[in-house]
């Protein structure tokens, strides 16, 4: 039977080439060639599925579309315009009215206050103290009705906090602990906790479009961690690549990056959803830069440079472009009348658009947009001062407040719910 099918394919072949030769088309020996395999159709894109008890997106396709100027929440109506600052080595909160750009007001608060947090319901903000290297760790609330503080709640090492996307949850960000305290919204008591002992300086965080995970970024390891959860737990870690060069803090701002960059691992900071919430974009202190990671396949596909300590990330009121705080140094403690500057990214090519410099030097931090869009408002860390920022101009005004001013929140904003940092709406 072999030797039949081995002298049949030789004939077949011999005609398929005599026939070849007198320009006929060998298709036509013996039986006829196989049809070639139809195309794969395209995966179908996983369907929108959110965590159970979280508000949907309106378009799932645009993370950002509900935080317009037209989409103020009755709950936030009668709040006062005002930017709360938390000043780390005063201890207090300097209070500023958005318009007069005068402080309306300013209040002692426990030790180390490093951000403040609009709770996940809009009705509170949360100072978060994490008296770094003590046991007093603690949250002092603020009503914004009256831009009134009231009596300060126990919590352990509290240096962010965020909000599952359920709102059932409050999730404290205990980054000396190496872990995530999940706790009441209200009362704070501990529900339950995730360790993350591979996440060293665990410190800012975004949510997928479908609240089913969280990505963390883990400051002094270089890596980010993403969150599961629905189940619980750490599902992965990823370490972020450093690029060739990148910028000298010595020399003018602008230009190519000058610097060739000798550090093995990054410093990640604040990080963003992209608007279509396929990608996350990463602020790294020591790459100068924003990297690029695919949610789904946790895997870094991008990288976009933008200047000297690349710090805080906040969208734009229509969700278009990406403001990156570049803090003017590689250092944790930096010099005042460094060379801060505001990049500003297009979502959609992914480049940076324009760049705004600080006049005479500076230290742009954390921060947020106004309601309206016109200003970002960000705190000038080692200068003492909180900037506000023309998004049409880039003129900057500067506010003298207390000493060594970090995560402040404006307040109100436009969105249905808070997941915690200093305003992160949808």
């Amino acid at each position: 039977m072999k030797i039949l099918q081995r002298r049949t394919l030789v004939t077949v072949s011999a005609l398929a080439a005599a026939f070849a030769g007198l320009g006929v088309a060998s298709q036509v020996i013996g039986a006829a060639a196989p049809a070639p395999a139809p195309a794969a159709a395209p995966a179908a894109a996983p369907a929108y599925s959110p965590l159970p008890g979280m508000p949907p997106l309106v378009d799932p396709k645009n993370v950002y579309g509900s935080i317009g100027p037209s989409n103020m929440s009755a709950v936030v109506k009668d709040h006062l315009p005002r930017v709360y600052v938390p000043n780390l080595r005063s201890n207090d909160v300097y209070v500023i009215d958005q318009e007069s750009l005068k402080v309306v007001d300013k209040f002692k608060v426990g030790l180390g206050p490093q951000h403040v947090v609009p709770s996940w319901d809009l009705r509170t903000l949360w100072v978060a103290n994490n008296a770094e290297r003590t046991d007093k760790g603690s949250l002092t609330p603020i009503d914004p009705l009256t831009g009134k503080h009231g009596k300060e709640v126990a919590v352990d090492d509290p240096y962010n906090m965020y909000y599952t996307p359920d709102g059932k949850s409050a999730i404290v960000v205990a980054e000396a602990r190496h872990r995530l305290d999940f706790r009441d919204p209200k009362t704070m008591a501990v529900q339950y906790s995730i360790d993350t002992p591979q996440c060293g300086g665990i410190n800012h965080a975004d949510f997928s479009n479908d609240g089913r995970y969280a990505m963390f970024t883990c400051e002094f390891d270089g890596t980010i961690a993403k969150i599961d959860l629905v189940n619980r737990k750490v599902e992965g870690y990823l370490k972020l690549q450093m690029p060739a060069k990148r910028f000298a803090e010595s020399g003018p701002v602008g230009g190519p990056a000058n610097e060739i960059c000798s550090v093995k691992k990054g410093m990640p900071q604040d990080i963003r959803i992209s608007p279509d919430g396929k990608k996350f974009f990463i602020a790294d202190m020591d790459a100068d830069g924003v990297h690029i990671v695919d949610g789904a396949t946790l895997k870094e596909i991008g990288f976009i440079q933008t200047g000297v300590g690349a710090h805080g990330l906040y969208p734009s009121r229509d969700g278009k472009r990406l403001y990156v705080a570049n803090r003017g140094t590689h250092r944790i403690h930096g010099k005042r009348n460094g060379k801060g500057s505001v990049s500003v990214i297009d979502f959609a090519t992914e480049k940076v658009v324009t760049q705004w410099v600080i006049p005479g030097g500076g230290s742009p931090d954390m921060g947020n947009v106004s309601a309206d869009g016109k200003y970002l408002w960000l705190s000038g860390r080692f200068d003492d001062v909180v900037y506000r920022i023309s998004t049409t101009s880039g003129e900057v005004s500067k506010v003298k407040v207390g000493q060594e001013p970090h995560g402040l929140t404006v307040w109100p904003q436009p969105g249905r719910y808070s997941l915690g940092h200093t305003g992160n709406l949808r």
